[in-house]
């Protein structure tokens, strides 16, 4: 279940899409006057592997959405995010969705995302103010509290709904056929960002269960019944399928 963590994180170089916008940033920004100037974005050194836990490290806002030459820049307000030591060029997940930070303030960071991004995710059609689930690209030495995410989402999901359980909420989730046959009872599956641990699954639908501290600490304190979620299946079945094609020599399949 995702907590509020902090620790030490280092420069990442996105492999995402977004990146391919990064270099159109131009060379000076409106400042926001409550931080100061924004930062122009510029290249950084270092790379390695990018990944997230699913663990929320804090709740933003969406501040502002600038249309260009048909994909958009975000401005993403940090919110409770610890945000002291961003770096220009880092990763930082936005409701599950891997960006790259391409200018920043105090109090705020921009990225951009492509049609592609908008087309399969929630990011095209959510509302200026809407609350965000952010998470900072971790490092391999970092601990692992949740699972391996890669920022990627597969789909979208819907929630259809929520009972209270005690102390807890039971949530249900509908997703797309093709997606519900890497969900599994007792296995991980990231949904807006948020590592969760499936309690049933079906040919239709899967569950969840939220403690408090979870909808306390993440967007699921302002997401309703309805509402459209990201979801990112576990890594370890995109590989057991690929192991599987291969003995069983599908095409495409490595052996």
């Amino acid at each position: 279940m995702p907590g509020v963590a902090r620790v030490p994180r280092d420069v990442f170089r996105s492999h995402s899409a977004e990146n391919a916008h990064a270099t159109d940033l131009p060379s000076s920004l409106h400042p926001y006057p409550r931080h100061g100037a924004i930062r122009p974005w510029a290249p950084h050194p270092g790379g390695g592997a990018l990944m997230f836990t699913g663990i929320i490290e804090g709740v933003g806002r969406l501040a502002a959405r600038e249309p260009r030459g048909g994909d958009v820049r975000f401005t993403f307000a940090t919110g409770t995010l610890p945000f002291a030591d961003v770096r220009l060029g880092e990763s930082i997940a936005v409701n599950g969705v891997c960006l790259t930070v391409v200018a920043f303030d105090a109090g705020s960071f921009q990225a951009d995302a492509s049609t592609e991004t908008l087309g399969l995710t929630t990011l095209g059609v959510l509302p200026v103010g809407a609350a965000l689930n952010l998470e900072r690209a971790m490092r391999p030495s970092d601990r692992l509290g949740g699972h391996l995410v890669s920022g990627h989402v597969d789909g979208l999901g819907r929630v259809l709904s929520v009972h209270e359980d005690a102390r807890a909420q039971r949530w249900r989730f509908a997703a797309p056929a093709a997606l519900l046959k890497y969900i599994a009872k007792k296995g991980s599956i990231c949904v807006d960002g948020v590592s969760l641990t499936v309690n049933e699954a079906d040919d239709a639908a899967f569950e969840v269960a939220l403690i408090p501290h979870t909808v306390a600490h993440t967007r699921f304190s302002e997401t309703t019944a309805g509402d459209a979620v990201n979801l990112e299946i576990d890594l370890v079945a995109r590989y057991v399928e690929r192991l599987l094609g291969a003995r069983d020599g599908e095409p495409g399949a490595t052996p």
